[in-house]
């Protein structure tokens, strides 16, 4: 009974100390969308992550705005992001995507925006005859598991993005070398049959020629 009992405390403690928000959402061109994260009180942590999966340049400008209308971060043509700050004040903080700098392309951006308390008032249940040093020393592996957790969620983002853009490299060069194919064997086709009809212009000027000599009688 003791291990799920622990597995169940492990992953409530986990989610008292952050709770996120995950999408994927897609922008379109010259479009400005704006999200939002309530910090009910001043000190917490606000971790804002951001990647362009398609579209254009794999660039956007964002932009990050507190409860008093302040601009707490902004970035202009950037691909990627990842900042944690912390919240002066208690309010709805803006997390904003401008496209603007693109007329015909869409985006796919994926983010996350997470609120994670770091404030340690919730205890784990102590075991009877454990010592505090022993309870403290199991919240300090509870959250190095949240922050390792953290962190592979993180670059399994990463990857994923490098995946995404490779694979619209690949097509996009993939589309090049065809329309350079065709256009090639296009050229190919025209140059044969220009060829062939100077050879024959040459021929019938010859034969012209030949027939418009005058006759010599001996």
């Amino acid at each position: 009974m003791r291990l799920p009992l622990l597995w169940i405390t492990l992953l409530g403690y986990i989610f008292f100390y952050a709770s996120a928000t995950a999408l994927t959402y897609k922008l379109q061109p010259n479009e400005k969308a704006c999200f939002f994260s309530y910090a009910e009180q001043k000190g917490l942590k606000l971790a804002f992550y951001f990647a362009v999966q398609s579209g254009g340049s794999f660039d956007v400008d964002y932009t990050v705005v507190g409860p008093d209308d302040k601009v707490i971060m902004e970035g202009q043509k950037e691909r990627q992001g990842d900042f944690v700050f912390t919240a002066k004040d208690q309010g709805e903080y803006r997390f904003c995507f401008d496209n603007g700098i693109s007329t015909f392309a869409e985006k796919m951006v994926d983010f996350e925006i997470a609120v994670e308390n770091e404030s340690r008032d919730a205890r784990l249940p102590s075991k009877q005859g454990s010592s505090p040093e022993q309870t403290s020393a199991l919240e300090e592996s509870i959250l190095k598991v949240s922050r390792d957790l953290s962190t592979i969620n993180r670059n399994q983002k990463y990857f994923r993005t490098r995946e995404n853009r490779n694979m619209s490299t690949v097509k996009s060069t993939e589309g090049r070398i065809f329309n350079f194919s065709v256009a090639e064997s296009a050229l190919m086709i025209a140059m044969a049959g220009l060829q062939v009809f100077i050879v024959r212009y040459f021929f019938q000027g010859a034969r012209k020629g030949a027939s418009t000599l005058p006759k010599v009688i001996y």
